[in-house]
């Protein structure tokens, strides 16, 4: 069994002192003596001369080094082994390095057997996705029961569930074959159905001709081809090809810089939805959200359910950037759906609504997912373009908690080496990152939250001590607010409710696992311990710093938190 040594015991004792003592590294002697030791173990010797491991931006003095330190192949191995010679994708993880940045998996086709599944999540999968514009109900809830039947397996592994809904989309109708558009050629679409000849299709939205103008660009498959408005009368819509291509059955149409006037949720997204209420789903993911009355509609629907399921809006029509601080306020995550809001707005503008997104998700302490063509090619191709490794290390820079897999897991030829080359590009680039003791976090922001005031200064913490952090929450508050502070090292999260562990798998650097807490601390405290060190994810005579939530009381009546460091032996 565990022994667990306390060096800093309750740092609930410290809140009722003056907290504003530890505003800078340099006010307290604790801080002062572990911030140079930490600052001499950033450099190891080889042979006569000394290479940084990892850079360390001390906000406090001003002074930093590089960004990420000074590259050398001591390093690339010291943080990712790679096999075989370094085939990407193919990776072994040190103990002291775990991916903290998630990876969401599209089910479809490809990966929806018990055997994928599983080889997905031994791959990096923590989210499964189930894209609602495609399948049915049945192949959905098998999915979902093959996802709890994972889940159920084991107590530190989880793989979260999210119904991603089909939203409003306008499609082309269906045609016997592919119709090749070529340059200059006139084309028309139609509001009346089943209409299908060389010039002519219908389209399933009633309302398109009032929709566009002359002169608008009308936009197939996100921008794969493209057609200017010439004319239009009551029910028909000619236009002048721009960009040909092949015009097959239920193409996804935009007007670029518009979206439709249709519901953020149709009637079809309400039977989804409530599909996922009845099979207890742990996210959602709406499509074209466009203000917050859709979130506020349903959680108020979910909230009559009493549905504890959380909410992640896509941002992905140009309606909803003018909106995008009260959507995000009102939702509990965004998605930054890239492949429609590239299509409704100019393409260049998207890098910097990914990163002000992120920015703003990160400021609102939610978390965020980057989406979209991440590794497109890899749907028909073994590796990826050398443009798409450097989008999910952007992403991963920029602070996305996750990112995902769209096609290439859904329906492509090599769903578990894509899943593999997102992992290693992640870890790659999480390694690489600048280590900053305080989190980069003005103080006024959490000064009257007392939780948010705990994660800051736990953070600061295990950051100067270089710990892992351990924490226990009934409500999965405390790790969340942990995970947005961004600690240099992983949050160990235990909960006693399987719904908490499900969706704290979402969040960036927790690993989540269920366990009964008992009435004795210390006992449930050395539990944790005894499973951390029996998995290796701790080691003896390392350092940890627990963290005890008090938003819901665990082993005391009144509301309380608290911060130690422990020694872990054996």
């Amino acid at each position: 069994m565990a022994v667990i040594t306390t060096i800093l015991t309750d740092a609930s004792a410290v809140a009722t002192a003056d907290l504003s003592s530890f505003r800078t590294i340099s006010d307290h002697s604790l801080f002062d003596s572990v911030t140079n030791w930490t600052k001499r173990r950033l450099f190891s010797s080889k042979g006569d001369s000394s290479f940084p491991i990892r850079s360390m931006h001390n906000t406090q003095t001003g002074v930093a080094s590089s960004t990420n330190g000074h590259f050398n192949a001591d390093k690339l191995k010291s943080t990712v082994e790679l096999l075989n010679g370094g085939a990407l994708g193919q990776v072994k993880m040190n103990s002291s390095h775990r991916r903290k940045t998630k990876i969401v998996c599209t089910i479809g086709p490809s990966t929806s057997s018990r055997e994928m599944i599983w080889k997905l999540a031994e791959a990096g999968m923590n989210v499964a996705r189930l894209n609602m514009s495609h399948g049915d109900h049945a192949s959905h809830k098998k999915t979902i029961d093959l996802v709890k039947e994972y889940n159920a397996q084991y107590e530190d592994k989880v793989i979260a569930i999210m119904l991603d809904t089909k939203g409003p989309e306008v499609r082309s109708g269906d045609v016997p074959r592919p119709i090749q558009l070529k340059e200059g050629q006139e084309f028309k679409f139609t509001i009346r159905r089943g209409v299908s000849t060389k010039d002519t299709v219908s389209v399933n939205y009633d309302d398109f001709v009032n929709d566009v103008e002359v002169g608008d660009i009308l936009l197939v498959d996100g921008g794969m081809m493209s057609l200017a408005v010439k004319s239009k009368t009551k029910d028909l819509v000619t236009c002048v090809v721009v960009d040909g291509g092949e015009l097959k059955s239920r193409r996804h149409l935009n007007v670029r810089g518009k979206s439709a006037t249709l519901p953020s949720i149709t009637d079809k997204d309400w039977e989804d939805i409530k599909f996922g209420v009845d099979n207890q789903v742990d996210f959602y993911a709406v499509s074209f959200v466009k203000d917050a009355k859709v979130v506020h509609e349903l959680k108020d629907y979910l909230k009559g359910c009493n549905a504890d399921i959380h909410v992640i809006v896509k941002i992905e029509s140009a309606d909803s950037i003018p909106n995008l601080h009260s959507i995000i306020s009102a939702s509990d995550g965004a998605m930054v759906a890239r492949g429609d809001l590239g299509a409704e707005l100019p393409i260049e503008e998207v890098p910097l609504l990914q990163e002000d997104i992120i920015r703003r998700c990160r400021d609102m302490h939610k978390p965020v997912i980057v989406a979209t063509n991440m590794l497109e090619s890899m749907i028909n191709h073994p590796t990826p373009t050398r443009a798409e490794v450097s989008d999910i290390a952007i992403a991963v820079r920029e602070g996305a908690d996750a990112i995902m897999l769209s096609g290439e897991t859904a329906h492509g030829k090599y769903p578990i080496k894509a899943a593999k080359v997102m992992h290693t590009v992640a870890l790659r680039t999480e390694s690489s990152l600048p280590l900053n003791v305080m989190p980069p976090v003005r103080f006024n922001a959490y000064k009257s939250h007392m939780g948010e005031m705990f994660a800051f200064h736990s953070t600061t913490m295990a950051n100067t001590l270089n710990t892992p952090i351990v924490v226990f929450t009934r409500t999965g508050s405390m790790a969340i607010l942990l995970s947005h502070y961004r600690p240099s090292s992983s949050i160990f999260a235990f909960t006693n409710e399987e719904r908490i562990k499900q969706r704290l798998a979402l969040y960036q650097g927790v690993i989540p696992t269920y366990m009964q807490f008992s009435d004795d601390a210390e006992e449930t405290f050395s539990r944790a311990l005894k499973l951390l060190t029996g998995k290796n994810l701790v080691e003896e005579g390392e350092f940890i710093t627990l963290v005890q939530s008090g938003a819901q009381p665990i082993w005391r009546r009144e509301s309380t938190h608290h911060i130690q460091v422990r020694k872990v032996e054996l």
